[in-house]
């Protein structure tokens, strides 16, 4: 039978006169023994239970490497383990190591179907880089005596170099690159004989079985492998966590491709633009928001610093009653022209701001801004530290912007469609396509939102919409157009949204429409999703303005993992509590890559029914509305 060994493993101490020395367990099978497995020798050497490193940004457009060639000589781990033979002659032995992320993964085993779990080929492992190297040979003397092999490995992009991720003989790592999270690292030793009864689909992670990979980490744990006599699969206890950390001091690189066309260059500068360095190292990019040229609207000739001129209810009131049609502004929301004029990252503090500009008569704009990453994961939990505006003023009234803080499908088509949704004919297939779009059984679209605003807080089926009267244009009767709102619009309050944009795939069993109630450690959330074929399931929370952004920087987190979605607010790293939970029970949890995006954005308010302020009876801005993003961390 395999010796197989967890994480718990005992161990022992040898005491000479003057010094100790901890050794592993010796762990025998028949023909051979091993012992002192170090899975990463050349790295934090005094750490004995987990290491700890921070993704290498520069030049990583061809994807991450861990090690990277700064962090250690070769960009490798070295390993190491020892050796005896039982054997009365010297023996050819042969082996193997793996890694696979432990935090983002499903479980090898499913304890339901007794079998290896359908989802398990979609975890995150690997080996050595080539994958035709399957298991290496050694030659053990029979002296009885322990021999110290030594070797090297290192985690990359697409590990099992699947054709998926490469095109044109060219293989583009960086569209699966590697998670955050734990790695842990399994040795493989086995008998020439016992090596011809592990599967090809095991030894040569590249290969698939019926068209599946093999996990084999199942397979040496669970499956066929744990009864080969001859042959030792040990976990090291030692685990790697790998923490992406991107400085947002390091640039801010502009995409032709977001802008279209001829740019304009004139606000580039060392920090933002699209030089050699920048293109190499900077971690993010400018965003530039979709604009919906069906949301035109026709806006109050109104310039005013809404969160600076005590503008009150009744001077909303008043501008939405006594302009005429033709005094109205017609307008849609903008975006930047001029790449760099509104973003900026500061080297010093090692910071991102950004700010909708101000506007001027016969300029009229209402102007979205915002960062997007260059680098993209699947799974980890996005944690920012950001003071971002407020959006409230002391009278109540909204500035007409939304804080967001979302993650978004990172593109490209096939190689990066999200699995496949098998009922009902799939996905709707595109993200714009109206409630009569045709269904597809995949689709590269996927987005996970918090969007932070002045709308209702609660499920539009229970008490909805709020009785908001029609004003009279009556400037001799105040009650005809001073207008009050309605009790339920909490004064000081704005609204959290959570979102998970599934594309109204009905696989999930409990796949809902209405208002539905989900519990998570004692919470209830409700969902709400507004037909069958509504791409979006949102949960609202109340939450006051003047907490998340009237002070110095407040925590936004999205927890994204295999099968479930967590979305926590708070003052402190250790202080967050949960304001959205998911899971995939009622919504199809994304499994592709996608980046993070922050902004201040104008939205039309048609795409929130029951908002109290409507966007085109808000003022243009009167000056700068800036925001700072403090730091990123993805762990």
């Amino acid at each position: 039978m395999v010796r197989q060994f967890s994480l718990l493993v005992f161990s022992c101490l040898l005491f000479s006169c003057n010094n100790s020395e901890e050794h592993e367990e010796t762990l025998s099978c028949d023909k051979f023994s091993i012992q002192n497995f170090i899975p990463i020798t050349n790295w934090q050497p005094d750490s004995n239970s987990q290491k700890t490193i921070f993704l290498d940004y520069d030049n990583a457009n061809n994807g991450f490497s861990i090690p990277s060639l700064k962090q250690v000589d070769a960009g490798t781990f070295a390993f190491a383990f020892e050796i005896k033979n039982h054997t009365t002659a010297a023996q050819d032995l042969y082996y193997k190591i793996y890694y696979q992320n432990e935090t983002y993964k499903f479980p090898e085993y499913d304890s339901v179907l007794k079998k290896e779990n359908p989802y398990a080929e979609e975890n995150f492992y690997g080996s050595w880089e080539n994958t035709s190297t399957t298991f290496k040979k050694i030659s053990v003397a029979s002296d009885k005596e322990f021999h110290k092999i030594e070797d090297r490995f290192h985690i990359t992009g697409n590990p099992r170099n699947e054709n998926r991720y490469i095109q044109n003989n060219i293989n583009n790592r960086w569209q699966r690159n590697p998670r955050v999270g734990n790695y842990r690292f399994l040795i493989v030793v086995a008998t020439a004989e016992d090596l011809k009864n592990i599967p090809n689909e095991v030894q040569n992670i590249n290969l698939k079985s019926k068209d599946h990979f093999l996990n084999p980490f199942y397979f040496y744990q669970n499956g066929d492998g744990k009864n080969l006599k001859n042959t030792i699969s040990y976990n090291s206890p030692l685990q790697l966590k790998v923490i992406a950390q991107p400085n947002l001091g390091g640039g801010i690189y502009v995409d032709d491709a977001r802008f279209g066309g001829d740019i304009d260059k004139s606000n580039f500068c060392e920090t933002c633009g699209q030089d050699s360095n920048l293109y190499k190292n900077a971690p993010i990019q400018q965003f530039i928001n979709y604009v919906d040229m069906s949301t035109k609207m026709d806006n109050i000739p109104v310039i005013a610093d809404i969160l600076k001129d005590n503008y009150s209810t009744m001077d909303y009131n008043w501008n939405r009653s006594f302009y005429t049609k033709d005094e109205l502004i017609p307008t849609i929301l903008q975006t930047s022209k001029q790449p760099c004029a509104t973003v900026f990252s500061d080297p010093k503090e090692k910071k991102i701001v950004i700010k909708n500009p101000k506007t001027k008569f016969g300029e009229w704009k209402k102007e979205s801004v915002g960062i997007i990453t260059r680098h993209g994961f699947t799974y980890g939990k996005y944690r920012v530290k950001v003071k971002l505006t407020e959006l409230l003023n002391k009278k109540n009234v909204w500035n007409g912007l939304t804080n967001a803080i979302w993650l978004i499908t990172q593109g490209g088509g096939e190689w990066n469609n999200r699995r496949n949704c098998n009922k009902d004919g799939g996905y709707m297939a595109t993200y714009w396509g109206g409630a009569n779009d045709k269904r597809v059984p995949a689709v590269d679209y996927t987005e996970i939102d918090f969007e932070i605003l002045k709308t209702p807080p609660y499920c539009p089926d229970n008490v909805f919409p709020p009785v908001y009267k029609n004003p009279a244009d009556n400037n001799k009767n105040n009650s005809s157009w001073n207008i009050q709102m309605p009790e339920e619009i909490g004064e000081g309050n704005i609204t959290v949204a959570c979102t998970n944009w599934d594309m109204a795939c009905h696989e999930p069993v409990n796949f809902g429409v209405g208002c539905n109630p989900i519990t998570y450690k004692g919470q209830t959330f409700e969902t709400h999703r507004w037909d069958h074929n509504y791409r979006a399931l949102t949960e609202k929370k109340e939450e006051s303005d003047d907490e998340l952004f009237g002070g110095e920087y407040y925590y936004f987190e999205i927890d994204w993992r295999p099968t479930e979605i967590i979305w926590r607010i708070g003052a402190e790293p250790d202080k967050m509590r949960v304001v959205g939970y998911m899971n995939d029970k009622v919504t199809s949890i994304p499994n592709n890559q996608m980046l993070l995006i922050i902004t201040q954005e104008y939205h039309n308010t048609k795409w929130w029914p029951g908002a109290p302020y409507s966007q085109d009876n808000l003022p243009f801005p009167l000056n700068d509305i800036p925001g700072e993003i403090l730091d990123l961390t993805i762990e």
